[in-house]
């Protein structure tokens, strides 16, 4: 079993990171990559920008992965979050799941990702056409 987590103030690459799963004895790779939506109701969406509790967020995104291990009898995660600005259509987060089955695969990347919402120090500020604005709640 193991977990693989990046913090990056670059543009994430899915299929590098997914190289980094472990999937010796799995059958399944469950994969999430969010992305920037260009609009927001009759808005453009310019940009988002993230902000980070920079100490605590690697350590937060860990023991979520971690915790999906434990609770699905995974294999190995991967989970990747952009910090600084991301543009419309560039991936924001992205987290890869392997299993020996495809069930438990699709039931831990889902708890992750909901997890990660809740739990991880992020903030994030909606740049529009219309003006700015922070999004409510963590994640």
């Amino acid at each position: 079993m193991s977990v693989h987590v990046s913090v990056e103030p670059e543009i994430l690459d899915p299929d590098s990171l997914k190289s980094k799963l472990d999937i010796d004895g799995c059958g399944s790779v469950v994969s999430f990559v969010g992305i920037t939506r260009g609009e927001e109701g009759e808005s453009e969406v310019k940009r988002l920008e993230f902000d980070h509790w920079e100490e605590k967020l690697p350590t937060v995104l860990e023991k979520i992965a971690l915790d999906a291990l434990d609770e699905f009898g995974i294999s190995s995660v991967v989970v990747a979050h952009r910090i600084g600005t991301v543009l419309p259509k560039e991936p924001i987060v992205c987290i890869h799941v392997s299993s020996p089955h495809r069930s438990e695969g699709f039931r831990a990347c889902s708890r992750i990702i909901d997890e990660l919402k809740i739990q991880a120090p992020l903030w994030k500020k909606e740049v529009r056409s219309d003006g700015e604005f922070w999004k409510s709640g963590l994640g």
